[in-house]
């Protein structure tokens, strides 16, 4: 038990989610105070009427069902007979009474030492009992004592619909104390389903985003004006609206947004754009409504819709519904609008910029976007660090050479690829990762879990000069990337594999290079064509890769001389539907026949110059094969050593 001494004094103050009082005591002439903060979200909510009390209504409703069946069967005494031996009975009088009710005819009569007794049987539905006796040769003057008396109307099946109606009257009971006990919300759909976390409780700060240092730095100036916006007030600034996570999946924008919010202290609003979406029209519009209402009242604070493409694209377009227009259209009220918002801060994130609503992309609702891009060497070694912290490797592990080898890798890839070779290490029961986990991890993830199965000799053969084909071209092509492994050993859907490793970063693609793509895809084809004698269906997923560069060096990146530098149809713009359309050919059909030949004629001239190539490096070809044919994988080191 707790009490407050009459001469102290009790202050509460009240906020929108804290309340704080303070204690002072008076006695002895001193003045402790204490102040003491509640979260009062965090206090208990009195639910009534949850599950056991509605399990408890069920089992009761049933219990009143029995209760009435078994009443009803009361009325109805005696030996159970024949419908014959009731009508041979009554023609021998062998009765005192007859009695018709609810379809039974019951006759009760004397036994032995005058004791009653009764009998009845069940009559068939619309049977007449009187006529029964008539056709029977009684007739129905000489009955004495019989009596009809009325059903009572009320069947099995009237009592399952009582029971029905009554537990819907419950749930009905139970909704409107629900919407009592909520403020008057019935239903809520039109609530924000955002979750919300309070600063530091996000359990991840910068220290914890690694690889991205530019982006970091623009969003510490977010963090700093969440800790002292009196410094920018002071000096006339207005810290952004909004900002918008512009990059590829995996690049760390979610984690991001949660860094700032760990690192400024403050509620985090956290949402996705398909949240804003229901089958009710109008509740989109209503959630966002709501979460702006809750963000005010929580302010300073922050918002983050993650994947915002989702409910955000351009309005008067197919991509997007007369729904998802009014949930669009109370954003970029809420954003910015005649509603002034102090301190609340937007964090959206998506990987298809290019689809937004210009509206929501203008100063004054998000006013920077940050694009998130793939890490460099340095930001990938950085990264590995990160992910690194809680695993043990083994002496000698160097993780440089891991991030020279993932170009082209995002942050979560990375991470997947570290815990994978952690999973490769706990399976044979070591406590410590190796090189050799991180690279066959490395592989896994590239391409696929290495196959185990059992492949004919000839097979492997065969697999051997289609990638030696590969490997040799691009050792002698000019712009072609460096090889970094050759296996005939399965991966994934390939049978065999040549990995190129680039030699470094670059953010832009040159015409030697596609070219050179152009030309060591081809040549796994042209190996079988020379060395085997027959070509096979192992170069499909070279074929697809070959013509989509050729397509996009005609089409895309104006490298055709006959065409020019024009761009060719808008497949681009319909990409992340995860197709294209056909319709969306702005070009004539003489241009159409142009454009397929000019890609014939790249893929046509990278044939040949392979095929010119391997005759010439014939020797070179039969080398690597009878290599790779004994050891199954050759490494770059082994793979230099052969000229």
């Amino acid at each position: 038990m707790g009490f407050i001494n009459p001469r102290s004094v009790v202050r509460f103050h009240l906020s929108p989610y804290h309340s704080k009082f303070e204690y002072t005591n008076m006695d002895n002439k001193k003045n402790i105070k204490k102040e003491v903060k509640i979260d009062i979200r965090k206090l208990p909510i009195r639910r009534e009427f949850g599950i056991p009390n509605i399990i408890a209504m069920v089992v009761i409703s049933l219990a009143l069902t029995g209760a009435i069946i078994f009443f009803r069967s009361l009325g109805t005494k005696g030996e159970e007979v024949s419908v014959s031996k009731i009508v041979t009975d009554i023609f021998e009088e062998k009765y005192d009474k007859i009695i018709l009710k609810d379809g039974i005819v019951t006759l009760e009569m004397k036994g032995e030492g005058n004791i009653k007794k009764s009998e009845y049987a069940l009559l068939p539905g619309g049977t007449d009992f009187y006529q029964i006796l008539s056709d029977s040769g009684l007739n129905i003057k000489d009955l004495e004592n019989d009596f009809y008396q009325p059903a009572i109307g009320i069947t099995f099946g009237d009592i399952v619909t009582f029971v029905l109606l009554g537990a819907g009257l419950i749930l009905v009971f139970i909704m409107i104390k629900n919407m009592q006990t909520s403020g008057g919300k019935i239903m809520d759909f039109g609530e924000s389903k955002a979750r919300l976390l309070f600063g530091k409780k996000t359990g991840v700060t910068f220290e914890d985003v690694a690889g991205i240092e530019d982006v970091k730095e623009e969003l510490t100036e977010i963090v700093d004006f969440l800790k002292q916006p009196k410094k920018y007030l002071a000096a006339g600034a207005r810290i952004p609206k909004g900002v918008l996570l512009a990059g590829a999946p995996g690049t760390g924008k979610t984690l991001l947004a949660k860094a700032v919010a760990g690192e400024a202290g403050v509620p985090f609003f956290h949402t996705s754009g398909s949240e804003f979406e229901e089958m009710l029209v109008g509740a989109g519009a209503s959630r966002v409504r709501d979460l702006f209402k809750k963000a005010r009242s929580a302010s300073p604070c922050i918002i983050f819709i993650d994947e915002i493409d989702a409910v955000a694209k351009k309005r008067g377009t197919v991509l997007h519904s007369g729904a998802g227009e009014q949930t669009l259209n109370q954003i970029l009220v809420e954003m910015d609008g005649l509603e002034e918002r102090q301190n609340v801060i937007v964090l959206a994130a998506t990987n298809r910029p290019d689809v937004l609503d210009p509206a929501l992309l203008r100063p004054g609702r998000f006013d920077r976007t940050v694009v998130v891009n793939m890490p460099d060497f340095k930001g990938r070694r950085a990264i590995l660090d990160v992910h690194a912290k809680n695993k043990v490797f083994e002496t000698g592990v160097d993780l440089d050479i891991l991030a020279k080898k993932t170009v082209g890798y995002s942050g979560a890839d990375l991470e997947n690829l570290l815990n994978e070779s952690a999973i490769m290490a706990a399976r044979e029961n070591r406590k410590k990762i190796s090189q050799e986990d991180i690279m066959e991890a490395y592989l896994k993830v590239k391409l696929g879990r290495k196959k185990t199965g059992d492949k004919e000799a000839e097979d492997i053969r065969k697999t051997a000069y289609h990638e030696a084909g590969h490997a040799i071209v691009a050792k002698f092509t000019e712009g072609s990337d460096p090889v970094e492994q050759v296996s005939v050993i399965s991966r994934g859907l390939t049978g065999g594999i040549t990995v190129y490793l680039p030699e470094k970063d670059t953010k832009f693609l040159y015409k030697k290079q596609m070219l050179a793509w152009l030309r060591t895809g081809v040549a796994g084809r042209v190996a079988e064509e020379l060395f085997i004698g027959e070509i096979s269906t192992g170069a499909s997923n070279d074929i697809e890769q070959i013509t989509n560069v050729a397509r996009e060096m005609v089409m895309q990146y104006g490298m055709s001389e006959k065409l020019g530098m024009i761009k060719y149809g808008d497949m681009e713009e319909t990409k992340h539907l995860g197709y294209t359309y056909g319709g969306g050919r702005e070009y004539s059909e003489k241009t159409a026949e142009l454009i397929d030949q000019e890609v014939k004629r790249f893929v046509d001239e990278a044939y040949e110059y392979s095929k010119k190539l391997l005759q010439e490096k014939k020797e070179y070809v039969e080398k690597l094969v009878n290599l790779l044919v004994e050891k199954e994988v050759v490494v770059r080191e082994e793979f230099d050593a052969l000229f």
